[in-house]
């Protein structure tokens, strides 16, 4: 079996905490990702195991395991029981078996060893479940307001994923049976998916609503009139009431952004106005202004 140093993988000590792993894990998925090397298989190959090294590094009883038994932590509850088993057969309850003592070899010739030859066979005919793999893949909001399918490279397997229009920022999903081989007939391990939404749109989202601030001159907002304002897939015409004050909001229903796995369904969008005051006055304009209060001082 062919060891792999999670820790050295990653650029961490063993002493790592959850969030230098997590730091570690996303700064290399990022530059390893195939969709940023494309037909580089030693980038496919560092992605594999960057993905492996997090996997297990970042669930604490996995690494519980990997710290003490090292290539060989998914066996790690038939290591403890046969531990046990021997130290009872020969009086030795007092040692502890360090597996890190080995450097990460392959222990098969120490367990025969220490817990008989048959030990390799009831191994062998134990069913593990493969590893989990996660990634993350980074969407614009552009790319969550309709539903798309999208191809997305995962150790070297190309995957078809259908995304739901409303996908959130920080979302999970799981596809069940695309994570590692299982052992010895066992199930594979399913992949997880997080979504990072970019959002560039001038819009700000919570959840399926949306809000923009939109510009009103003085000469509208105090005589009212007819307005042209962006919604994130078109535009419509608005009527601004005379007086309208700064601040004032708008509410337009349906204009929002879709409900996550509900077709048909938007959220709303709101608009919040802002008197903008008109600068570069000429003098005429600054002696009609002044006639114009003393008039409302009267």
């Amino acid at each position: 079996m062919e060891f792999l140093d999670y820790y050295k993988i990653l650029g961490l000590e063993k002493s790592a905490t959850e969030e230098e792993i997590k730091k570690a894990y996303r700064k290399l998925a990022r530059k390893y990702h195939p969709d940023l090397n494309p037909n580089d298989k030693e980038a496919e190959k560092k992605f594999k195991e960057i993905n492996e090294a997090n996997e297990v590094l970042s669930n604490i009883e996995n690494r519980k395991k990997y710290d003490k038994y090292g290539a060989e932590w998914k066996h790690a509850e038939h290591l403890d029981k046969s531990q046990q088993q021997q130290q009872h057969y020969r009086g030795n309850a007092g040692q502890q078996f360090d597996a890190s003592s080995f450097g990460g070899a392959d222990y098969s010739d120490f367990f025969e060893s220490m817990f008989g030859q048959d030990f390799g066979s009831r191994s062998s005919n134990v069913k593990f479940k493969g590893q989990d793999f996660n990634t993350e893949l980074v969407l614009t909001l552009d790319d969550v307001y309709t539903t798309h399918k999208r191809i997305i490279t995962v150790n070297g397997k190309k995957i078809q994923l259908t995304i739901p229009a409303g996908v959130e920022n920080g979302q999970k999903i799981k596809l069940k049976g695309h994570g590692g081989a299982g052992v010895n007939g066992g199930p594979d391990g399913d992949l997880y998916i997080e979504f990072k939404i970019e959002n560039t749109s001038g819009f700000r989202r919570d959840k399926q609503d949306l809000y923009a601030t939109v510009e009103l001159d003085l000469y509208t907002a105090m005589l009212g009139g007819e307005i042209i304002v962006k919604t994130f897939d078109g535009q419509v015409k608005l009527k601004v009431p005379s007086e309208t004050q700064s601040d004032t909001k708008v509410k337009l229903k349906g204009k929002g952004f879709p409900v996550y796995k509900q077709d048909g369904a938007f959220g709303d969008l709101f608009l919040t106005y802002k008197v903008k005051l008109p600068t570069g006055l000429t003098d005429k304009e600054k002696e009609l202004f002044s006639e114009l209060q003393k008039l409302r001082a009267q």
